[in-house]
C-alpha cells in the first residue's frame, strides 16, 4: 500500500490514529507523524504492522490464533520501498558484508541479514529485564549442573550462517559447541535462541529470523511476547508446528530435555511493573 492508500483505507474503516496504534502496536506518535505527512519514509516494519491491520479490516488486535497460523509461513518475503509504493517481493541477497558491519560506528545498532542492514532500536527496560531474567535462569542451570553449554545475552555477534553476509544479535542464546566462539562472537548457529518481541522488530523476529534460524540449524527458538504474556516455542529438531505457553505454564528448555523450566509467571511478578 502507498501512504495515500493507507490513509484512504483508514478513512473507510473509520479508524482513529489511537485505535490504529493500539491494534498495530505502532506508537501513537509514529502513527500521527505518518498520517500527517511529517514522516515521509516510515520504517518498513512500521508499514508492515499498519498494513496488517488495514488489510484485515481493522478488527480486533492481532490474535494468537492468527499469529500461530502465520508463524508457520516461510520468511522469504520482505518489504521493499519503491518510491512511494510498498510491496512484497522475494528477498535478494544484499551487497553488505561483515567488513561493512564492523566498519559501522559503535553507536549504530544494526543486524546484517543476507547482506541487508536492519536497524535495531534501543530495547526498553522491560525488554531487558525479561531477557536478563531468562539469561540468569539458564546460566544458573548450567552452573549448578556443571554443563558445557554457554548461555549468552545480547549484545553478542552471531555469524548465523558461518559466512560474512549475516550477523545477528539475538536477545539470548545458548551455545553448546565451544569451538563456535571465535573473535569475540559466535560463528555458526547457536543451539537455542530467544527473542523478546517488540513492535519495531516483531515481524522480523516472527518471519525472517525464524526462517533464518531454522535453516541455519538452530535447534530451539523462543519468541517471547510480553504484551500477551505468551511464549511461542519452535522445536526445529522434531516439530514443524510451534507450541504456545501462557505465563501460567513453566516453559521447558527442550535442548536440555526439559530438565530446566522457566517460570514466566515469576519473572513477570518481579519485573511486570516495568510494563505498566
Amino acid at each position: 500500500m502507498t501512504i495515500a492508500e493507507m490513509k484512504e483505507r483508514k478513512r473507510e474503516l473509520g479508524l482513529s490514529n489511537k485505535s490504529l496504534a493500539e491494534k498495530s502496536g505502532v506508537p501513537l506518535g509514529t502513527v500521527q507523524k505518518i498520517f500527517s505527512g511529517e514522516t515521509v519514509s516510515p520504517r518498513e516494519d512500521t508499514i508492515r504492522a499498519l498494513e496488517r491491520v488495514l488489510r484485515r479490516g481493522g478488527g480486533e488486535a492481532y490474535s494468537y490464533d492468527s499469529y500461530i497460523e502465520e508463524a508457520g509461513m516461510p520468511g522469504g518475503n520482505i518489504l521493499k520501498e519503491d518510491g512511494a509504493t510498498y510491496h512484497y517481493e522475494r528477498k535478494q541477497v544484499g551487497k553488505y558484508t561483515l567488513e561493512d558491519y564492523l566498519a559501522l560506528p559503535d553507536e549504530k545498532r544494526v543486524e546484517l541479514i543476507d547482506g541487508v542492514f536492519y536497524d535495531m532500536l534501543t530495547p526498553t527496560t522491560g525488554h531487558q529485564a525479561v531477557a536478563g531474567s531468562l539469561y540468569a535462569l539458564l546460566l544458573d542451570h548450567v552452573l549448578k549442573n556443571k554443563g558445557d553449554c554457554m548461555p549468552m545475552i545480547s549484545p553478542v555477534d552471531v555469524q548465523l550462517d558461518a559466512d560474512d553476509k549475516t550477523v545477528v544479535q539475538p536477545d539470548v542464546v545458548i551455545v553448546c559447541d565451544r569451538d563456535k566462539f571465535r573473535d569475540g562472537g559466535v560463528f555458526g548457529a547457536p543451539d537455542f535462541v530467544a527473542e523478546v518481541l517488540s513492535p519495531s522488530t516483531k515481524d522480523k523476529d516472527m518471519y525472517l529470523k525464524s526462517f533464518k534460524y531454522k535453516n541455519a540449524g538452530v535447534r530451539e527458538y523462543w519468541m517471547i511476547d510480553t504484551k500477551l504474556r505468551k511464549v511461542v516455542v519452535y522445536d526445529f529438531e522434531h516439530e514443524e508446528i510451534p507450541a504456545v505457553y501462557g505465563e501460567d505454564i513453566p516453559v521447558p528448555v527442550l535442548i536440555w530435555d526439559g530438565k530446566c523450566e522457566v517460570d514466566f509467571a515469576e519473572i513477570y511478578r518481579q519485573v511486570g511493573f516495568l510494563f505498566e
